[in-house]
């Protein structure tokens, strides 16, 4: 099963994010949207593991600060469009030291810089220049979840286990 550990966002949240894809879609911007119920930050991706309850002891065995976590910058890699968080030293902290917990009990985790993102649009393409207004918004971080994703009828479908 593909895993992931993410933080599931508030409605605020959600609902800020909402609105500025529907500001893209409306300024033509075209691409596979993020449903709602899919937007997510994701801490650490472990991809292809079949021991579940062997990451979720990890999860619970660093534990987690309490945090604010606000809506900031914008930004792509390549043709994915994301919403970017202030720069939260908190979070940096627990994702590295998450990161360093799952590693040495042998789950495979990626390996790439953490760059905290919550991904809006993957191939995003647009023939006119637009700007994404992303709205204030933040929430208080209390846990993180492990997240299954899978395929089901041609849709990514994320799952809390």
């Amino acid at each position: 099963m593909r895993l992931f550990v993410a933080i599931q966002l508030s409605d605020e949240m959600k609902k800020a994010l909402v609105a500025c894809m529907h500001d893209l879609k409306k300024q033509g911007v075209e691409g596979n949207y993020v449903p709602a119920q899919n937007l997510h930050l994701t801490l650490a991706f472990i991809g292809e593991y079949d021991d579940p309850a062997k990451v979720k002891q990890v999860i619970e065995s660093v534990p987690l600060p309490q945090f604010r976590l606000s809506l900031s910058e914008k930004g792509n890699f390549g043709n994915l469009l994301w919403a970017g968080v202030k720069g939260n030293q908190k979070l940096k902290t627990y994702v590295k030291e998450l990161r360093g917990a799952l590693r040495a009990a042998g789950i495979p985790v990626d390996e790439d810089k953490f760059v905290p993102h919550i991904t809006l649009i993957r191939k995003a393409a647009a023939k006119k220049a637009y700007q994404a207004h992303l709205p204030k918004a933040e929430m208080t971080v209390k846990k993180v979840s492990l997240m299954k994703s899978e395929m089901k009828n041609g849709k990514m479908v994320y799952r809390e286990m």
